[in-house]
């Protein structure tokens, strides 16, 4: 199979993420459903990509294979898929796809978690590792870090950490994130999206408990669309996750 410069596209997004939908393909080339339908396939057929069987609507479900990889030298792992998860992959997905149509402004790159991860497990990375150090040591003696869903860096440079936060961390672990964000001075600012009012009001009492309000900014975002999961699999906000962009009300 020869591929287009739009295959390659579809293939280096598709490697960025854990799983991608018709839909989004559809906001990433701009085109039709049935035009993207047929594009999938042919992926398919050729094995650069896979269909997720675990969803009634196969023929939107997709991941990249170690084929679909090489072909475009990526040195990023095949995405693992976690049904707990589901939602939020969609969900990130649907962020990126924002962030690179400028609703957060002109940037000069778009890391996604997926390409924090490759990075940090290379020599440089381990010198200089992109994700926020979180102190101490954790699971088999190893440097506890996190890793936000996406980092944002504008054209000045600033780096801005965004987390798609769909349900409420333990108030320990939100805490040891939080205090890492307020203590890397390479962040500018941690932006949580939400779209629960009870998340958006234990992240700011959090952020204001660690005096780091002025780095943490909590946004409201609406979740729509058609991604339609397995009845009874993942929550009813996975079946809003399409156009993912922020609301009106911003940050408090």
């Amino acid at each position: 199979m020869q591929l287009t410069e739009r295959d390659r596209e579809l293939l280096e997004f598709a490697a960025e993420h854990r799983i991608v939908l018709g839909g989004h393909v559809q906001k990433l080339l701009g085109a039709s459903e049935r035009a993207v339908g047929s594009r999938l396939r042919s992926l398919t057929a050729a094995g650069l990509l896979r269909p997720v069987p675990v969803f009634h609507r196969q023929g939107d479900c997709r991941q990249i294979t170690g084929k679909g990889l090489a072909v475009i030298g990526s040195g990023l792992p095949r995405p693992r898929l976690d049904l707990r998860s589901y939602e939020h992959d969609v969900g990130v997905a649907w962020l990126w796809l924002a962030a690179r149509a400028g609703a957060f402004g002109a940037l000069r790159e778009i890391v996604s978690e997926r390409s924090m991860r490759s990075h940090d497990a290379t020599e440089d990375g381990r010198q200089a590792p992109l994700a926020v150090r979180l102190g101490g040591v954790g699971h088999g003696g190893r440097e506890r870090l996190h890793y936000p869903d996406l980092l944002l860096v504008d054209v000045t440079g600033k780096r801005v950490a965004f987390e798609l936060e769909l349900s409420a961390k333990a108030r320990t672990r939100r805490e040891l994130i939080l205090a890492g964000y307020g203590a890397d001075a390479r962040i500018e600012a941690a932006v949580y999206l939400v779209d629960n009012r009870a998340v958006w009001r234990v992240i700011e009492e959090s952020a204001r408990k660690l005096g780091i309000e002025h780095r943490v900014r909590v946004q409201r975002v609406r979740l729509g669309g058609s991604c339609a999961p397995p009845a009874g699999r993942v929550s009813r906000a996975a079946r809003r996750a399409s156009d993912l962009a922020p609301t009106a009300q911003g940050s408090r």
